[in-house]
């Protein structure tokens, strides 16, 4: 009976890998295709990439007589670049979108690569500024998205709140935007990765349990980037109403 109940437990979880991957295949050639209607560079892009790596293969494998037995390698090996290609541009219209429009901030940290502890807006405005939370490995980074001369304020306060709790440990603090002494949207990533190690696992541990005690400020910023000519009245007022 155990036996047979193994089975279909195995095969249940072989048809569930399979519907994810199929899924999975889905959502890729979507984003293919919305990425070839808007990207017109898309396919000589991915097609030179699969050319070039699959040709220099062949190249390398003809000097010593094994071109055969390095095409496959060369084949693989330009379908990856390819789709590495794919990959990047498709993440490079993402953030154009997304980018300048309230929310955006919070959207690209919680699409964080590694191991990032990110609390969305622990302070607001009606006016759709926001700061987020990020802790990690660097210590506490304050993200700001918004009007300059409002978040200026709003994360200096925010700031001076987290300093006492915190004591000696590092803050930073990031204002997204593309002008002077901010941070694009689209670099917010390496921008943290290249920040200092600081605290090791433990320490962000007994951080987050510290600044749990501090709660949010202001109106919770909606769920992802504000389609761009969205009503801000409406969406004032649904803040105001939190």
């Amino acid at each position: 009976m155990a036996g047979k109940q193994d089975k279909e437990a195995a095969k249940q979880a072989k048809q569930e890998r399979r519907a994810a991957s199929k899924a999975r295949r889905g959502q890729i050639f979507e984003a293919f295709k919305v990425q070839r209607r808007e990207d017109k560079a898309l396919i000589p892009w991915m097609l030179g990439s699969f050319l070039v790596i699959t040709g220099v293969v062949f190249g390398v494998g003809f000097l010593f007589n094994l071109q055969w037995i390095l095409l496959p390698l060369g084949i693989v090996l330009g379908l990856l670049a390819a789709m590495i290609i794919f990959g990047r541009r498709v993440q490079r219209t993402v953030f154009a979108k997304a980018d300048g429009q309230p929310g955006a901030a919070g959207w690209a940290l919680d699409n964080l690569r590694g191991q990032w502890r990110v609390t969305q807006t622990v302070a607001a405005t009606t006016q759709l500024d926001a700061v987020h939370r990020v802790l990690g490995a660097p210590g506490v980074i304050l993200v700001a998205e918004g009007a300059p001369h409002r978040v200026k304020n709003l994360l200096a306060q925010e700031k001076k709140r987290v300093a006492r709790l915190v004591g000696s440990t590092p803050i930073y603090d990031i204002v997204i935007g593309n002008e002077e002494g901010q941070v694009p949207l689209r670099r917010l990533q390496s921008y943290l990765m290249k920040l200092p190690r600081n605290l090791k696992g433990p320490q962000i541990d007994a951080l987050e349990t510290r600044l749990a005690a501090l709660g949010n400020r202001g109106a919770a910023m909606p769920k992802g980037p504000l389609p761009q000519g969205a009503k801000m009245r409406s969406v004032q007022r649904t803040l105001r109403r939190r």
